[in-house]
């Protein structure tokens, strides 16, 4: 496929426009040099909207689009317990777990381990998450995005890989948080509108001059097997989505792990200027989380009908978007664009705020003004420095590492998912424990984050040649896996927590006058979102 004239004017005025708008909310106040809270923490000033934005926009990038559309292909619908889960996922983010870290003025999770546990956490989860943003999360973006680019634009992967790589450095390295929070907005609506437009031709493809409610009902009379929410035992990718477990299973360790326990993500619930401004936030991205299957699995599952003999699933997304005419093209591809340099651009900050905050200003004794407004200026001046060299040198190693690792996956989104399900267990144990056991001790906590590796470990590798006792653990979907795991990981957290309790100092975490109470709004708003859960799952079982 190649990009027109007019496509490549449309993707121009794009990067020019976002780059401009980057720069423009990075300025910095008269008389005012940017310290630790403004670059990590938006100045805790985030509103309602680009919370709830920027939450969505870190989430979606390839390996949603490109990915999740490329196991819609395979698997189909059930694929979107995904987001509509992850949907559910936030309200309770939003109600339980946001009023202690905002009463505690936590601006990174190795920090409230920290004060929960102790010193030894904080810096064993950072070490860990430094490892899984890079050489994980940060590299699937690149590759996934280079995937979907070299196949629009018909240029060199590797090439796609670094500009992709640079955009999205250079896109937030001045402003840091603010500058991705407040011009995702931006690219969330290029995002949803770009995904909608795909969907909606792909099904007017299909329906012909039926139409796009035509396309759709004989897509799911065509491919009713796509449409399977629930899957069976007998499907071939049950060992993927093991039936109910999706929605009272494994499923649920690991979206309360990424919504409530994840840097990248809590981050700009954490930048917001208030509770009610933070909740608020989480509202607006649950519902846009409803909405994201029809702006990315839907064209992977109409690529069934319309492109039934691809190699990869991967390349669903990017072969429906040869539909398009040109300047939509354009368009979509700039919404592609948009949603893994937004991602991109989120990981890199987080990466830079956990290296610079928990590890190096840590360890060189540093105060700052992201902690408890009493950083020095030229400590501030010093510190966001060395936030944007550890932006540079991650990205630089994502884009060395990303084909090493990904080149061989069949479906990427599924591969992040289960590699990341190791360690999952664990960091759930961990902060649930933190948040509402007042016994956990570090030992425990130390224990539940070795077992979880552990255990994940011996259940995933294939023992048929060396210890055949255990290969049926090999047998067991990833998703009841990482229950099973968060089960035996909490007993032995318990144990150890009790056998080595913590002393009473150990604990720095305020609960008292924390509430749970959420405004007339928040709940309204969330029983919308658990209504519309019900009549999905309803309608497609």
């Amino acid at each position: 496929m190649q990009l027109s004239t007019i496509d490549i004017v449309v993707i121009l005025v794009y990067a020019v426009g976002i780059f401009g708008l980057a720069q423009w909310v990075s300025r910095d106040k008269s008389g005012h040099e940017k310290d630790t809270s403004d670059y990590f923490l938006a100045s805790k000033s985030l509103p309602w909207w680009a919370i709830g934005a920027s939450l969505i926009a870190a989430n979606i990038s390839a390996e949603q689009i490109v990915g999740m559309a490329g196991s819609g292909y395979a698997v189909g619908l059930a694929i979107a317990s995904y987001e509509w889960m992850g949907a559910l996922t936030l309200l309770i983010v939003g109600k339980f777990f946001l009023p202690i870290f905002l009463r505690n003025e936590i601006y990174t999770m190795p920090q409230f381990l920290e004060q929960r546990y102790g010193d030894g956490i904080r810096t064993l989860m950072a070490i860990f998450w430094l490892a899984l943003y890079i050489f994980v999360n940060l590299t699937s973006i690149l590759w996934l995005g280079s995937i979907a680019v070299t196949q629009i634009a018909g240029i060199d992967q590797t090439l796609a890989l670094i500009v992709l790589g640079l955009f999205a450095l250079l896109y937030q390295l001045r402003g840091g948080l603010k500058a991705v929070a407040l011009t995702d907005i931006v690219q969330v609506t290029l995002l949803v509108l770009g995904g909608l437009t795909v969907s909606a031709l792909t099904l007017s493809e299909i329906g012909g001059d039926a139409g796009i409610v035509g396309g759709f009902a004989e897509l799911t009379r065509r491919a009713p097997e796509k449409f399977d929410m629930i899957l069976s035992p007998d499907n071939p990718f049950y060992s993927d989505l093991p039936g109910i477990s999706v929605l009272v299973g494994g499923m649920w360790i690991a979206n309360l792990s990424y919504w409530g326990f994840n840097q990248y993500i809590i981050q700009r619930a954490l930048a917001a200027k208030d509770l009610p401004e933070a909740q608020k936030g989480i509202v607006f991205a649950s519902f846009l989380k409803l909405l994201m299957p029809l702006v990315i699995v839907l064209p992977g599952i109409a690529a069934v009908l319309l492109a039934p003999d691809l190699d990869r699933p991967d390349a669903a997304f990017p072969t429906m978007m040869r539909l398009l005419p040109p300047g939509l093209l354009g368009l979509v591809f700039a919404a592609l664009i948009a949603a893994i340099i937004a991602s991109m651009a989120s990981k890199i900050n987080s990466i830079a705020t956990i290296f610079t905050l928990d590890l190096y200003a840590k360890y060189r004794g540093k105060q700052t003004e992201a902690e408890d407004d009493t950083g020095k200026k030229s400590d501030e001046r010093h510190l966001v420095f060395v936030g944007r060299i550890t932006a540079c040198v991650s990205i630089l190693i994502g884009i060395i590492a990303a084909k090493p690792l990904l080149g061989g996956a069949d479906q990427a989104f599924q591969f992040i998912q289960e590699f990341s399900g190791f360690f999952t267990p664990g960091i759930t144990v961990i902060f649930m424990l933190g948040l509402f056991w007042k016994r956990a001790s570090e030992a425990g906590a130390i224990t539940a984050a070795i077992a979880s590796v552990v255990l994940s470990f011996l259940m995933w590798f294939d023992w048929s040649g060396t210890l055949p006792a255990l290969v049926p653990l090999n047998a067991v979907p990833f998703m009841d896996r990482m229950l099973i795991v968060f089960f035996i990981s909490l007993g032995l957290a318990v144990m150890a927590s009790l056998m080595r309790p913590a002393g009473a100092e150990a604990n720095r975490i305020e609960t008292a006058g924390v509430t749970y109470a959420t405004s007339r709004s928040f709940n309204l708003a969330s029983l919308g979102v658990i209504l519309v859960l019900i009549a999905l799952y309803a309608t497609w079982w």
